[in-house]
């Protein structure tokens, strides 16, 4: 009997070629290709874990069609090498085995090559010097130097560039390409008003900016025949003021309809304007979910001859199978969920959509872009290891040994599920009552949509090690005195963290908390909110409460330019904030605590105030238990005692607790 999830599993043939069912991995960077751009065997090895998991294609992001020309990733793949065709056919042959489809998504990214990369200015479609140019030529202390613009000779070259590209595919046992032609990459940079000036037939009005992309296409038709198929991704809307909006972009895929097979529908730009328009193509997690789903949806209904792939946050194949038996798109792509759990469309095949484990939006996979370092996931912790695990299997130990975990947050739930996969004999203590750790009180906001998500998973999992035949023993703290009358072979130390709680006249008055136990509703929250703390816990609380109606102020420490720095989720906390009339009153502190009022001080004028509060919220961050630590590292073994996760010196993620419990317990 099939699985009840009749449409993402339904079979679709195209030019010929079979496709198994409806999901494909959008296409990621893995950071995994050589120094000179060719396929690697590493490479293969990270994407097997996809193609074992049952999506039908699978997409490697951002490959350039000339290394030489434009490069923006330390390790890029690059099309124009001849010698890159024999490994290409290890990664084809790979997916083969599955019954998927291995493919590259192909690109020019135009004006954003740096010129430090390449020795020159980079080619565009008119000469334009972007914030990006301004920022590299402020670091590099040079001046802002201008893109040049294509001639009609460098396009008919660029064009071919393209189409040899696409046919070194076909070449390595691959029949379908994805042609970038969004993201204000080079192809989007000649259909998009925004970037396109030019005057000549490549310019001007919608048809005269596709005409780029309509000859890249026939390029690649070519070169690659028939039997040969072509994914075209678009922004549906760029965003950004002066760029390509959504209107447009239907008429511009009325003039590519002829030349391509599958329209693959995104949105936003990359990098430029400080990455203010990202999140329409890699969103956060206070992102509402299945982001761009209704671009495609309007696209189909203008088009209903072409193909559509959606793309953007759709978490899991629920969601798939609703976007597809609604007629709203014919594929649905996803990489990060995917990243979290390969084996996703595996488990919904067999009905058992309780399985898969949620992915976070955490950005833990894509900040290793920047290092460089090959990508891994927070919640997938074999996703780093491909390498010294074939297949992604666990190793079964060669000894069987009965072994402690304490504590049941992440850590230690993965602690306990790696060591059943090796066949140990397992004991979880957790003190508390309940199990998930410091995820409880992540998951309390409600906007933390994927956290309560991979809480509910947990939990589920939990059970799941209970039947597997692991003893999960709640309100018991594991002290010295018990673990030795055990006689553990070894043990595993995923005790967690401690709120730090300030050292402020007033801390211990009843109204004042640590902000996450007001959040899961252990104490009680007025309706003019002080918070302590400006930090992502702080933030969080604050646009809660916000949300609520309520008056709050964030009382921070540093300056504002310090303050208001960080990553892109952290700028964008800030602008929400901004937007909900959160004061932030930065380079400052809270010297007493009253019951009505906090007494507050500029740290650089010196000057004092009082302000209102009926709650003060603490947010000043977490202090390893390393008391607890310390009392429990010689219960067994020292050499088979590891310590992961927050305890661990400096408390951090999820993702530092899965990953380090997951590579600790492959040694034990």
């Amino acid at each position: 009997m099939g699985s009840k999830y009749s449409n993402v599993f339904k079979p679709i043939r195209i030019r010929g070629i079979d496709f198994k069912n409806r999901i494909v991995l959008a296409p990621p960077s893995p950071n995994l290709a050589s120094t000179d751009g060719l396929v690697t065997h590493d490479f293969v090895d990270w994407f097997e874990m996809f193609a074992k998991g049952g999506a039908c294609t699978l997409y490697v992001g951002n490959c350039s069609i000339d290394i030489k020309e434009c490069k923006d990733e330390a390790y890029q793949l690059d099309m124009s090498n001849p010698d890159g065709i024999l490994p290409m056919t290890w990664y084809a042959d790979m997916c083969k085995e599955y019954g998927c489809h291995a493919s590259f998504e192909i690109n020019h990214n135009g004006e954003n090559t740096a010129f430090e990369t390449v020795g020159h200015a980079p080619f565009s479609a008119s000469p334009r010097i972007s914030d990006n140019e301004r920022k590299r030529a402020a670091e590099n202390g040079r001046d802002p130097i201008p893109c040049i613009e294509m001639t009609r000779e460098k396009i008919k070259e660029t064009v071919e560039k393209y189409g040899r590209a696409a046919e070194m595919m076909k070449r390595a046992g691959m029949d379908i390409v994805l042609v970038h032609g969004g993201h204000g990459n080079l192809i989007s940079q000649f259909t998009s008003p925004l970037y396109n000036k030019r005057t000549d037939e490549y310019g001007g009005d919608t048809k005269g900016r596709a005409r780029f992309a309509i000859e890249v296409c026939q390029s690649i038709r070519k070169h690659c025949g028939e039997n040969f198929v072509i994914e075209y991704r678009i922004s549906a809307d760029e965003i950004a003021p002066g760029a390509m909006h959504f209107d447009e972009t239907l008429e511009l895929i009325g003039y590519l309809k002829p030349y391509i097979d599958i329209v693959h529908v995104s949105a936003g730009i990359h990098s430029d304007f400080n990455m203010a328009y990202a999140n329409w193509w890699l969103q956060d997690t206070f992102t509402e979910h299945c982001f761009n789903v209704h671009y495609a949806r309007d696209i189909k209904k203008a088009h209903p001859d072409l193909l559509v792939t959606t793309v953007g946050s759709i978490m899991n194949l629920d969601y798939a199978e609703e976007i597809l038996a609604n007629g709203w798109a014919d594929f649905v792509a996803m990489c990060r969920p995917l990243m979290a759990d390969p084996e996703m469309p595996n488990k919904y095949a067999e009905n058992r959509p309780e399985d898969h484990v949620p992915c976070l939006r955490c950005g833990t996979c894509t900040k290793h872009l920047r290092v460089p370092k090959p990508i891994y996931c927070a919640v997938n912790p074999v996703s780093g290891m491909m390498r010294r695990l074939p297949g992604g299997e666990v190793p079964e130990a060669k000894i069987k040994k009965r072994v402690a975990v304490i504590g049941g947050g992440p850590g230690g739930l993965q602690a306990v599920r790696t060591l059943l996969d090796r066949g140990h004999d397992v004991t979880l203590y957790e003190k508390s009552g309940a199990l998930g750790g410091t995820v409880i009180e992540a998951a309390a906001p409600p906007f933390k949509i994927d956290v309560k998500a991979y809480l509910k998973w947990m939990l589920h999992e939990f059970d799941n090690c209970r039947k597997r035949g692991a003893k999960i023993l709640l309100n018991t703290e594991a002290s010295k005195e018990l673990l030795d009358k055990e006689y553990y072979d070894a043990i595993v130390i995923a005790v967690g963290a401690d709120p730090i709680v300030p050292d402020i006249p007033g801390i211990g008055l009843p109204h004042v908390a640590w902000a996450p136990d007001a959040q899961t509703g252990r104490v009680p929250v007025g309706d003019n909110v002080i918070i302590i703390g400006g930090g992502e816990t702080g933030f969080e609380a604050a646009i809660q409460y916000a949300g609520e109606g309520k008056k709050v102020s964030v009382i921070i420490a540093r300056p504002e330019k310090a303050a208001f720095s960080g990553n892109r989720v952290h700028r964008e906390m800030i602008a929400r904030m901004q937007k909900m009339g959160i004061a932030l009153i930065c380079s400052s502190s809270v010297t007493e605590i009253f019951p009505t009022e906090v007494s507050v001080i500029n740290n650089i004028t010196g000057e004092t105030a009082l302000m209102p509060a009926d709650t003060v919220l603490y947010a000043k961050g977490m202090k390893s238990r390393t008391e607890t630590v310390d009392s429990l590292r010689h219960c067994a073994p020292e050499s088979n005692v590891a310590i992961v996760g927050d305890c661990n010196n400096n408390p951090d993620t999820i993702s530092k607790a899965v990953n380090e419990a997951f590579r600790a317990c492959l040694h034990i």
